[in-house]
């Protein structure tokens, strides 16, 4: 018998950056998503296979075996294996053995919440297979600590989207507000190709502050405010103002310093190609962009991103966060 789960991936619409320091920030879950298949073992060794990572492997008695991947497949896997552990001890099965197989359609360090996805999956996927119904809070804390072995202390914006899917309003003071958004929210997400470090880039935005007080300070309260108007824009169906938003939002961020020349060249395509609004989605640097488009829009903007040397597909918003999908 096995069990296959899929979570979505996520973007951040507005506000990176600036919510670290107290503004407000919008992300949506994405229709492209990681899936995990679970199988039982006969023994109660746990054994993970990345597809898209290429790595594979077995933990067991506090062990890891490599069979792709070498020594860096731990590394890649561990995050999968905390989910699988964690979800077997709110199942009570510490016990019990599980094969686990992961594809996705999510790009792999971009900024899209790959991992919180594939943890999201595999906790549905695990309690799914022992016959346990976990709610989607138990769902969520376990997606969230397999993300604090990959980023530290983070957010909670990959996990909470990756479970209940979406799109929501996130300030650090508050916590997180599920918006309602009937209107679709057609993208493309252009991928630079480029890795970037997130916490380099929010290190570079503080030490900025530091020397500019008083400029950097006004740029995140305007930040702010152009979320929470994005917030409304969103409510009204208003894709033409949600694109003047976005293309605000970026110059904001390229001012604070985290943009660059790869970002900027898709940025500035797919806004040529008739996009109504393109920002950087993320930590910036590298990594992702993303185009509001009219639905007539999409391929032409698309095939301008992939002109100039980006990866690009189309997205949009969902609603569907975690589930089973056999």
């Amino acid at each position: 018998m096995f069990v296959v789960a899929s979570a979505p991936a996520k973007i951040i619409l507005f506000g990176e950056h600036f919510v670290v320091y107290g503004e407000p920030a919008i992300a949506t879950a994405i229709n492209k998503r990681a899936q995990t298949t679970a199988q039982k073992r006969q023994d109660n060794r746990i054994y993970i296979n990345s597809f898209d990572l290429g790595v594979s492997g077995t933990f067991a008695e506090n062990r890891f075996h490599p069979e792709k991947g070498g020594k860096k497949a731990q590394t890649k896997l561990e995050p999968t294996h905390i989910a699988v552990q964690r979800t077997l001890s709110l199942c009570r099965k510490e016990q019990t053995g599980v094969n686990i197989t992961i594809s996705s359609n999510i790009p792999v360090a971009a900024g899209l919440g790959s991992s919180a996805a594939v943890a999201a999956a595999t906790a549905k996927a695990v309690s799914k297979l022992l016959d346990v119904q976990l709610t989607l809070e138990e769902i969520y804390q376990t997606a969230y600590e397999a993300e604090r072995y990959v980023h530290g202390t983070p957010s909670g914006i990959d996990p909470i989207l990756a479970t209940y899917g979406g799109v929501l309003l996130y300030q650090k003071d508050k916590g997180f507000t599920k918006l309602t958004v009937k209107t679709d929210i057609p993208l493309v997400v252009g991928d630079t190709g480029i890795k970037r470090s997130t916490g380099k880039l929010v290190t570079k935005v503080r030490q900025l502050r530091q020397k500019n007080p008083e400029t950097i300070n006004k740029l995140i309260t305007n930040a702010g405010k152009i979320t929470l108007r994005a917030v409304e824009a969103m409510k009204k169906g208003d894709l033409q103002e949600l694109g003047e938003l976005m293309n605000i939002n970026q110059k904001l961020l390229a001012e604070a310093g985290v943009s660059s020349e790869p970002l900027e060249r898709l940025i500035h395509a797919a806004r040529k190609a008739g996009a109504l609004g393109a920002k950087l989605t993320g930590a910036g640097g590298g990594g992702c962009m993303i185009a509001l488009c009219t639905p007539k829009k999409l391929i032409q903007v698309a095939e301008a991103i992939e002109n100039q040397g980006g990866k690009a597909f189309i997205a949009e918003k969902t609603d569907e966060g975690v589930k089973i999908e056999t």
